[in-house]
């Protein structure tokens, strides 16, 4: 079978690929997007705790599929083992048209502008290679602001007095409190904070065509029933197939991406639902596929121009790989608290993201999403019994008066911390698997214990009868908000792509997911990775009409 030569390929439909695909489409390039999974609907799987994305007894309803995928994972004593898709240990990102877009909280945050200048700011960091961005704030505010109103987002900055600038609102105003927020929010004040509502990448009214939200309690790990949760599968990627310049590939895993004699890309290998192994040309490809497999793919993709894999003449490709060390406090009411509405994350302060004597970075903190009765089996005081009829009796008497407060502490990029490719272990397809390894910093747990204690503030002020602090481990961080391993730079030397998402030294292959953050920021990523989803393509775009194809 021979695919028609076609201008660009982009590897990946989540937050970034989705954006990009709609860019180049409606500017009149030919694109075959490439997707792994298939379309995921609500009706298939409904709000089954035990397939949800979050919970992971069973299986990954959103993919990938524990048959043909699996990683090996590192852990600090240099132990290996194989983990699959329904482990922690695996980082998973889903697979599936939208990937986590389609099941994902959907937290908007834009970063601050201290985040893009981390360096400059904090100064040098024991065992850190922490840099600042190669772009800034105010490079990406016309990128935020693009993806703000054309996926659709609820929020009003108004209310936060940390917020960075903006020319714009939001589209659509901020989603009202439930009860346990309105407690919480008034905590807040007493407490001496500033909260404000979550801006959420959600409907509060009717928007572009599709209902508002409904309210649900299973939002955060389902996809919504209604279509009120905004992903690229619902907003971005229709709409690139409607321009006829798109063509959406599902089913197809990508395990090679080619090149000719002169080093330049030529298009990628695949194979198909039948495991057919094919080839689709093009004259640019655009790799989306998150920070752990985007990685994966440029190592596999080895060859006499590129021995240790494209773009990785200086050791760059998957380092640095970050995620987020969550912590916060968890707290039992005498009363009840919860009111059935969700989806439950609707109040948030950002007081401690930055400016904290003594500390690197930060966190904002938020209330958590209402946790389905099996994953609040996990949330028990120390102590507290974990089977039997002590169990049942906790998880009777509490699920109604259970509130916590979270935060997604910004981890320091290290060196060690990295996404490799196995040299014994090998997929369904026989492609060698990513191998994940590395550590959170001390200065990371530092950070993490200073966040907690300002929860467990927050919920003393809120009157809670019981608290517990919630610690990450010191191991490899990476999961939903993976970042950081194809980081962009000015200096081929120490990094991989330069600030428009272009690979060094390859001039037709770019990078637009979360593997070009060189930091992470206190903050849910999914918006930043949109806007630069949107950068990506506008140079591309601006390049393309003045006769640079990149050939």
């Amino acid at each position: 079978m021979t695919n028609q030569h076609v201008n660009a390929i982009v590897v990946g439909s989540g937050a970034g690929g989705g954006v990009v695909a709609k860019e180049l489409s409606e500017a009149g390039l030919s694109v075959v997007l490439f997707e792994r999974g298939e379309w995921a609907r609500y009706s298939e799987h409904g709000d089954d705790e035990l397939t949800a994305q979050r919970s992971f007894p069973l299986h990954c309803y959103f993919g990938p599929d524990n048959e043909r995928y699996r990683r090996v994972a590192v852990d600090r004593q240099g132990n290996e083992r194989i983990v699959y898709p329904n482990e922690w240990a695996y980082h998973n990102n889903a697979a599936c048209v939208g990937s986590g877009t389609v099941s994902y909280g959907a937290m908007a945050w834009r970063f601050m502008e201290e985040d893009f200048t981390m360096k400059s700011t904090y100064g040098h960091i024991e065992g850190s290679t922490l840099e600042d961005w190669p772009v800034t704030y105010a490079d990406l505010e016309p990128f935020y602001e693009k993806a703000e109103w054309e996926i659709g987002v609820a929020g009003d900055d108004s209310q936060n007095p940390f917020a960075p600038w903006r020319n714009k609102p939001h589209p659509m105003p901020a989603f009202k409190h439930n009860t346990e927020a309105r407690m919480l929010e008034a905590a807040a004040k007493k407490a001496g904070f500033h909260p404000f509502s979550i801006p959420m990448l959600r409907n509060s009214e009717p928007y572009h065509g599709r209902g508002e939200c409904i309210h649900v309690r299973n939002c955060v790990g389902f996809a919504c029933p209604v279509g009120a949760k905004n992903g690229t599968q619902n907003t971005v990627i229709p709409t690139a197939i409607r321009t006829g310049n798109c063509e959406l590939r599902i089913n197809s895993q990508v395990v090679e991406i080619m090149t000719n004699d002169q080093g330049k890309v030529t298009g990628v290998a695949y194979f198909d639902k039948q495991d057919r192994k094919l080839q689709q040309t093009a004259d640019i490809v655009v790799l989306a596929a998150s920070a752990t497999e985007t990685p994966r793919l440029m190592l596999n993709s080895a060859s006499r121009h590129y021995p240790e894999g494209i773009g990785n003449r200086h050791d760059w490709v998957g380092r640095n790989l970050q995620g987020h060390a969550y912590t916060g406090a968890n707290a039992l009411f005498d009363e009840v608290i919860y009111d059935d509405v969700g989806p439950g994350a609707s109040v948030a302060i950002s007081d401690f993201a930055h400016n904290n004597p003594g500390i690197t970075g930060g966190a904002m903190l938020a209330n958590e999403f209402i946790q389905m009765p099996y994953a609040f089996t996990g949330t028990r005081p120390p102590g507290s019994p974990h089977w039997g009829r002590g169990h049942k009796d906790f998880q009777q008497e509490n699920y109604k008066r259970y509130a916590g407060i979270r935060g997604p502490v910004q981890e320091m990029p290290n060196f060690e911390s990295r996404v490799e490719v196995s040299q014994d272990v090998r997929d369904h397809w026989g492609m060698p698997v990513a191998r994940i390894s590395g550590f959170k910093l001390d200065e990371d747990i530092k950070t993490a214990h200073f966040i907690a204690d300002k929860a467990v503030e927050w919920l003393e002020a809120a009157g809670a009868a019981k608290i517990w602090k919630s610690i990450p481990g010191t191991g490899v961080s990476g999961s939903q908000h993976q970042s950081g391993t194809c980081r962009m730079g000015n200096d081929p030397k120490t990094s991989v792509t330069n600030k428009f998402g272009q690979v060094h030294d390859v001039e037709n292959l770019f990078v637009a997911d979360g593997s070009l953050h060189v930091t992470n920021g206190g903050f849910n990523p999914v918006l930043t990775i949109m806007a630069l989803g949107y950068w990506v393509s506008d140079y591309i775009v601006n390049e393309w009409q003045k006769g640079n194809s990149f050939r």
